[in-house]
């Protein structure tokens, strides 16, 4: 029997072990793992929700048992993680006053105005964006139509009229990145797209005048993760009915195009990140669908010399992508330390596009 225990002992220090660095790895793995060389083990930060509760539920039947020593490999595990904790689910209990001189900042991938459809001549995603009362909108997937039937861009600067300022050419004459805008209340100086090697995604930057300071403003789309319609129904099948053999195929499938997309990504939020550091100005925002989540190289990168304004003032998921039980929070508004972002709200009340808005107030700081 004391042999049986000791066993059993050696067991549960090990699955404890075990589970507590996956956790760290899983925490960790954006800044250590280079997606470009192993995109697979970019994933790692998918897990790492699974990965707290499990520590989190081997901690309190630790206790439970009174095996306090064991206890504390978990407990340290969850310590050691709080940043990454409090960025994927912050919880941020008051909300501040805004000053006067903040300005509202929101964020958005229309999914082409909700495919571009009215109804009775109206689109519900331009009715939220006239009634949002934003100073600055960044639009990702601004596709529109020459069909008068559709969502036309005469139908957007009609209902966005409240915003003189629009992206224009770049400085050099090209035309801008596609299917990408910036309406602002705030004059916009200049306009230029930052080099990436990509398709149809991709980053442009804006200064914008801000009374005697000059903003700069990047509005970005990366690399999207390539799933297929029928890539989406296949995972939301496989959550439903979990039928082994589905499962396991249905896994690979999405793994690979994710760590394909995974790779792709990372050299573009590194031509971001090049991008800022270049232009050192004291007011920096970072908005759009980085297409990736708040544990991942993306999300890190970026972050380095950027706060992220949900972690700082928004509370709970914040899930931003929301179809086909794909639940993630993949739309991101960054500033730089010049900046303070408050309120920030992911806002689930219009479900017109596979995104939801995200917003948030700016003050200088």
């Amino acid at each position: 029997m004391k042999g049986l225990g000791k066993i059993l002992s050696l067991i549960l220090w090990t699955v404890t072990l075990l589970a507590a660095l996956l956790l760290l790895f899983s925490a960790f793995s954006p800044s250590i793992i280079q997606p470009v060389k192993y995109p697979m083990l970019s994933l790692a930060g998918f897990v790492f929700p699974l990965l707290v509760i499990i520590n989190f539920l081997l901690l309190l039947l630790l206790l439970l048992f009174r095996r306090f020593k064991v206890a504390l490999v978990p407990f340290l595990g969850l310590a050691m993680c709080y940043s990454q904790l409090s960025t994927y689910l912050p919880f941020n209990l008051f909300e501040a006053k805004q000053s006067e001189g903040c300005i509202k900042v929101l964020s958005y991938n229309t999914m082409s105005f909700s495919s571009m459809v009215k109804t009775d001549g109206k689109n519900a995603v331009l009715d939220y964006l006239k009634a949002s009362d934003a100073d600055i909108i960044c639009l990702q997937e601004h596709m529109v139509s020459s069909n008068k039937r559709y969502v036309t861009q005469k139908d957007v600067d009609k209902t966005l009229s409240a915003y003189p300022y629009r992206a224009g050419k770049t400085a050099d004459g090209k035309k801008p990145m596609p299917y990408m805008a910036v309406y602002s209340k705030l004059p916009v100086l200049k306009t230029e797209r930052i080099a990436m090697e990509s398709g149809n995604n991709g980053a442009m930057a804006y200064k914008l005048k801000w009374g005697l300071d000059t903003l700069l403003l990047i509005n970005c789309h990366l690399e999207s993760n390539k799933l297929t319609s029928e890539d989406k129904e296949m995972y939301e099948e496989m959550i439903e009915k979990h039928e082994k053999e589905q499962v396991k195929a249905g896994l690979k499938v999405l793994v690979k195009k994710l760590a394909e997309a995974s790779a792709i990504r990372a050299p573009q939020a590194d031509s971001i990140a090049t991008y800022i550091k270049r232009h050192p100005y004291k007011y920096i925002m970072v908005c759009g669908d980085f297409n990736d989540i708040p544990i991942s190289y993306t999300h890190y990168t970026l972050t380095r010399t950027l706060n992220d304004a949900f972690t700082d003032s928004g509370r709970g998921l914040g899930i931003s992508y929301h179809k086909n039980k794909f639940l993630f929070r993949i739309d991101n508004i960054l500033v730089s330390a010049g900046l303070k972002a408050t309120n920030c709200t992911v806002d689930s009340s219009i479900d017109a596009s596979d995104h939801y808005p995200i917003w948030a107030y700016v003050e200088k700081n």
